[in-house]
């Protein structure tokens, strides 16, 4: 009866050993995304996932999800360091009555914690809450973007170092960027920030080549 036990055990042990490697394998340092995909593939160029959260758990840390043609690829919460690249296709992602990324690194076990999102449409649909909400990371870049239509800020930015570059912010209940905490610094270049209730909020750092237009305060 004891030889058995032991048996069990180790292969019981075995088994979990198998799981974690297989789940460590699966995870791709480039991972793709498409319209017509499907979250129970692997993510991969042939195989592709429907959202930006199904895929995200199939990326290695510090690798990069890209969109493979134009689609809605859905609300994410980002807790380790990624790209998002939608570059190149209509990438976009809905949030009515959401959130459109969250940015929220805190595993102490994360170096680097550094998010790059390019090529993006964000699209509040008026009833959004935030189109991108920095709450933890170090360096956050954003790139050739629009965000736009949401009920409070277009950028929200608690923590960090973000960059904005040639990207677009309107439409949105709140401020175009609010910067909410003194710990955190912005810098913007070749940015239009418009026809929001307000342009910005808190103190931005730098900037270079910055429309601000039709904004109420």
């Amino acid at each position: 009866m004891n030889t058995f036990r032991l048996a069990l055990r180790v292969s019981l042990f075995l088994v979990a050993i198998t799981a974690f490697a297989s789940l460590a394998q699966a995870q791709a340092t480039r991972t793709w995304v498409s319209g017509v995909g499907d979250d129970v593939n692997p993510c991969s160029r042939t195989a592709p996932c429907k959202t930006f959260a199904g895929a995200i758990s199939k990326t290695a840390t510090g690798g990069e999800m890209n969109t493979l043609d134009s689609g809605g690829f859905g609300t994410i919460i980002i807790k380790k360091s990624i790209t998002i690249d939608g570059t190149g296709s209509l990438s976009s992602i809905l949030a009515a009555g959401t959130t459109g990324i969250t940015i929220d690194i805190t595993d102490v076990k994360e170096v680097a914690k550094t998010v790059r999102i390019r090529g993006l449409s964000i699209n509040g649909a008026g009833t959004g809450l935030q189109g991108i909400q920095v709450i933890a990371a170090s360096r956050v870049s954003i790139e050739n973007t629009v965000i736009d239509g949401f009920k409070t800020n277009g950028l929200n930015v608690a923590a960090g170092q973000v960059f904005v570059r040639n990207t677009t912010i309107s439409n949105n209940g709140g401020a175009g960027i609010n910067v909410a905490s003194q710990a955190a610094q912005v810098a913007i270049s070749d940015v239009s920030v418009i026809f929001n209730e307000k342009g910005l909020a808190g103190s931005v750092t730098q900037f270079s080549n910055v429309v601000m237009y039709g904004n109420k305060n």
